[in-house]
């Protein structure tokens, strides 16, 4: 098939990209680079079944030749407030990608009668007051906080998604993706898991917030991927409706500081500090992934311990 992947050159995009090579499709990716990066895709760049658009999707495109599938994935996803890649430092940009973008991806797979995918966030939860999170769970959502630009982005986008589907029969997927880390992350991302590895690989102490007794549910890329791919190609009736992928075993900020120091042979320790909670980060996120189970047959397969080798070693080459 020919896939269009917006956001292509991203963490998350690139490594789909990789996988769709690998099952022999033919890929286009569609960036601006303003959070991706060309070095993301630099091993795809010659071969004969990719080709890079450098292009803006909250602008119009059109696309001549047949797209089968539309996969959706471009937005600023990091929460860094201090990082340029950040959402709080471009949320216009966010805001449009989720909008304009998801618009104007819409279009083209309704153009083209193409499969469309929509890469969503368990952002959408907001600080939930119901855990573990099942897709029917509406949210506790503040529209006007710090994290709104993403948060109301992602739902906008999946309102428009499910709109396409009901008015125009567009064939339709929503992932709701929870906490995934791996090689190629940005290592200013500001996500806890880059966080940490850098301290570590820099002999610093891990800077641990308040307790340290906060939760995340942390997926390896490779297990996403495999999710997401079995989302897109899947034919049930109902496939249509969200679907958390994610790991559903949460791990607190102190056991995850940790293992990183334990694999990165870090004696610095760990720091505490007050807690430097911003409003409406929540203490817990945790997918129910009984959808994916049941729909899919998926499930992570990939344990903390050797997902976070392969991160550590990736981050080594690149710091």
């Amino acid at each position: 098939m020919r896939i269009l992947v917006t956001g292509g050159a991203g963490f998350l995009g690139s490594h789909m990209c990789d996988r769709l090579i690998a099952e022999e499709h033919h890929v286009i990716v569609l960036d601006n680079l303003i959070t991706g990066s060309s070095d993301n895709l630099a091993h795809l760049r010659d071969h004969k079944n990719f080709s890079f658009i450098q292009h803006n999707i909250s602008h119009p495109i059109y696309f001549g030749d047949k797209i089968d599938v539309v996969l959706h994935m471009a937005s600023p996803a990091s929460p860094n407030p201090d990082s340029p890649y950040g959402y709080p430092r471009l949320p216009i940009q966010t805001l449009k990608a989720g909008a304009f973008g998801t618009h104007n991806a819409l279009g083209i797979a309704r153009a083209h009668k193409a499969r469309f995918l929509l890469t969503s966030t368990s952002e959408v939860y907001g600080d939930p007051l119901v855990h573990p999170q099942r897709e029917d769970y509406v949210g506790n959502v503040d529209p006007i906080g710090p994290r709104s630009m993403y948060d109301e982005a992602k739902r906008f986008a999946e309102a428009m998604v499910m709109a396409y589907h009901r008015s125009h029969g567009v064939d339709t997927r929503i992932v709701r993706i929870f906490n995934t880390y791996g090689p190629r992350m940005r290592l200013d991302d500001g996500r806890v898991v880059p966080n940490f590895i850098c301290q570590a690989l820099s002999g610093q102490p891990l800077t641990i917030h308040g307790e340290g007794k906060q939760t995340r549910s942390f997926c390896y890329i490779d297990d996403l991927i495999e999710g997401i791919y079995r989302l897109l190609f899947s034919e049930l009736p109902e496939i249509h409706l969200p679907v958390n992928i994610g790991n559903p075993t949460e791990t607190n900020m102190l056991e995850l500081a940790s293992i990183i120091n334990r694999l990165t042979g870090n004696t610095a320790g760990i720091e505490r500090q007050p807690s430097g909670r911003v409003l409406t980060d929540p203490e817990r996120r945790r997918p129910d992934i009984t959808r994916a189970r049941e729909w899919l047959g998926w499930e992570p397969r990939i344990s903390l311990d050797d997902g976070l080798r392969s991160t550590i070693e990736d981050f080594k080459h690149r710091l």
